[in-house]
């Protein structure tokens, strides 16, 4: 019977690729045969069809014959080519999914297609907000930060036994710090491998307990940290510190300071730019000239062309903000204020008037 592969999926023709692996993954997970509510049928049905249409040849062999298009050779069924070891994307997707049921790594189907493997428990990862000025971020700077965390015990250091005393292998895993466990499916036998329990994974058990950290290996201490913020750094961007998160005993997590930059009273930032404004007097407009700039590290000169007009954007090339990412610096750009006095004294009336005559 000719199979609709689109309406399995619940897809219509122009569906995009991106279309296609999001419905087969909701599906998947839907109606997996080992979830509670699932029907082996239809997700063998939901596998079918995803593996078709989202392999670019054989939808268009596909969208040509048919379902018949399997007698042209295209498509050898559920059990056929690319659906075991070596399936392309296909196989990628389905091995998210059980990754997902399972918390495990697979790398086929059949019989003992896991081997999977949980990482082992490191410590937590720690993140922090750090306030800067434009100024700061401008040109880089060295933070400190105070952090009361879980560190390697200062008595036992991280052994987690009395000093002196003697550890023994970890009877749960015979000394490995993994249990394997082997759970059979429709699908075949799915092996992973997980940390123990009993041990967190390293292998022993201490015979006498730390007095101090009670046989964890670790201990809160306030650590004093100190890191680099590099120049240019953009609002939000983070700095990740690499082991100087919480302490467990397979290792330390990370330090991830988020930086946040204040609201600056003179520039607006725009990437690797800066934009100000400047004021000048009508006359400076009319005969132009060169005026002194605040910039974010000192000061500059900026060229005032003769008649310039009200709100045009002047550039001083490399006076922006540090640019990592390019190298070197970006650009400051200043919007010209032309001022037009409120009151002029007689004198200066009457030479207005004279401009005015010129027709200037």
């Amino acid at each position: 019977m000719e199979k609709d592969y689109y309406k399995i999926l619940g897809l219509e023709k122009r569906a995009s690729k991106d279309d296609i692996k999001k419905a087969y993954r909701k599906l998947a997970h839907q109606y997996h045969p080992d979830k509670q509510g699932g029907d082996e049928k239809k997700f063998k049905e939901i596998n079918e069809a995803y593996q078709v249409l989202s392999d670019d040849t054989k939808r268009a062999r596909y969208d040509q014959f048919g379902s018949a298009f399997e007698q042209q050779g295209g498509f050898s069924g559920f059990g056929g080519a690319g659906f075991g070891r070596g399936g392309g994307a296909w196989q990628g997707d389905i091995n998210d999914i059980f990754r997902e049921f399972f918390g495990g790594g697979h790398d086929g189907f059949g019989a003992g297609f896991g081997g999977g493997q949980t990482p082992r428990q490191r410590g937590s990862d720690i993140s922090i907000d750090v306030e800067l000025t434009l100024e700061q971020a401008f040109s880089g700077i060295d933070h400190t930060a105070h952090l009361k965390k879980f560190a390697k015990c200062s008595r036992c250091e991280g052994r987690r036994g009395e000093p002196g005393t003697s550890v023994k292998t970890c009877s749960k895993c015979d000394g490995k710090g993994e249990i394997r466990h082997v759970q059979n499916t429709i699908l075949g036998s799915f092996a992973s491998m997980q940390t123990c329990p009993q041990c967190g994974g390293i292998g022993t058990i201490a015979e006498k307990p730390c007095k101090q950290c009670r046989g964890t290996g670790r201990e809160q201490q306030v650590e004093k940290i100190t890191f680099n913020i590099p120049a240019g750094i953009s609002d939000g961007e983070m700095v990740r510190v690499s082991g100087k998160g919480e302490y467990d005993i397979n290792g330390a997590g990370d330090l991830y300071a988020r930086i946040y930059i204040k609201k600056h009273p003179v520039f607006i930032r725009k990437e690797s730019d800066l934009y100000s404004t400047i004021t000048i007097p009508m006359t400076e407009a009319i005969l132009g000239g060169e005026k002194s700039v605040r910039v974010i590290d000192g000061n500059g000169k900026l060229e005032i062309p003769a008649g310039i007009q009200s709100g045009t954007l002047l550039k001083l090339s490399g006076k922006g903000m540090s640019s990592p990412q390019r190298g070197g610096r970006g650009n400051h750009f200043f919007q010209v204020i032309v001022e037009t006095p409120k009151k002029v004294s007689r004198r200066a009336k009457e030479l207005l008037q004279g401009l005015q005559k010129e027709g200037l």
